[in-house]
């Protein structure tokens, strides 16, 4: 089994995590967060935010505007995305099938 370590970060970097971190949970504090570095980017931090919402967009409404003054202003690439919990998309997955219509009986295969 292989441990996933967080990333060697630089110390400028690592305060504006934690300042991300502390964002989030004044909102969510059962928010859990795990750092990574972009697959695409080396360079770029992403800090995976695990939180039990209904819409993820209420997540980055809250750390949005710190996030562009991190990236624009001090330069720091990093990204904050919001991740619903396993169970919660479980349970919006069967939400929706059961809002389904149905569409009628379904007709057996012919066989040739």
């Amino acid at each position: 089994m292989r441990t996933e370590r967080e990333p060697r970060i630089a110390p400028r970097m690592q305060r504006a995590i934690e300042e991300l971190k502390g964002l989030v949970r004044q909102h969510y504090p059962d928010a859990t967060f795990r750092v990574t570095r972009s697959p695409e980017d080396p360079r770029v931090i992403d800090l995976m935010a695990t939180v039990d919402v209904p819409d993820s967009d209420a997540v980055m409404d809250v750390v949005v505007d710190r996030v562009m003054e991190l990236q624009i202003e001090e330069e720091l690439p990093i990204h904050v995305i919001p991740i619903r919990p396993r169970e919660r998309v479980l349970a919006l997955v069967q939400e929706r099938r059961q809002a389904r219509p149905q569409t009628g009986a379904s007709v057996p295969p012919t066989h040739a």
